[in-house]
């Protein structure tokens, strides 16, 4: 199984800290932080949105 990347990573720790983990996001530049070329390294990796696709995601959020 490949391993989960770095923006899946940030959304699974944002809900934990929602749902009242206690944890605290690192600040910029902090050890164990994300640095701007991880961000620069995950963007290369992205898959882009089928084509139509991105239309149907904001129509289902305003409820269409």
């Amino acid at each position: 199984m490949a391993k989960k990347g770095l923006y899946a990573n940030i959304h699974a720790k944002r809900k934990r800290i929602a749902a009242g983990s206690g944890e605290k996001m690192r600040k910029p530049g902090s050890k164990g932080a994300p640095k701007a070329s991880d961000f620069k390294k995950a963007a290369k990796t992205a898959k882009k949105p089928k084509r139509g696709e991105r239309a149907r995601k904001s129509k289902a959020k305003r409820g269409y």
